[in-house]
């Protein structure tokens, strides 16, 4: 089914700016909701931000509401992540994910399909 690739992550000091690419193999990716997670050393994975599948849906976790934002390009099969204002906390690996639902979620099992994550650090 669908294969996802992260893309555009790197090393940035605090207060700059990245912007994430998630890429997909397949063509219907418009019947995928997607989510952004993250996952620092010794953490859980921790949910982001989610759009819906024609992106007139998003939503956030409070520690990234009003500097990420995530959006889509159904015609690229690309979903992105725009992340601005950027702190120490934010370095992660990041993960995009596919959910062939419908519905915004959160957690980690209600996504079906992984990308292999890209590095983002964030030094003070």
């Amino acid at each position: 089914q669908v294969q996802l690739v992260e893309s555009g992550g790197g090393l940035v000091p605090a207060g700059g700016s990245l912007r994430l690419s998630c890429a997909a193999s397949r063509r219907a990716f418009s019947s995928y909701a997607v989510g952004w997670f993250r996952q620092a050393p010794g953490k859980e994975r921790e949910f982001v931000a989610a759009i819906s599948r024609r992106g007139g849906s998003t939503y956030y976790a409070d520690s990234v509401k009003g500097r990420f934002t995530i959006s889509r390009d159904n015609a690229k099969n690309t979903v992105y992540l725009q992340m601005n204002s950027l702190k120490p906390e934010d370095t992660a690996v990041y993960y995009c994910a596919g959910r062939p639902e419908v519905g915004l979620r959160k957690g980690t099992s209600e996504y079906a399909y992984w990308g292999q994550g890209t590095q983002v650090t964030v030094s003070s």
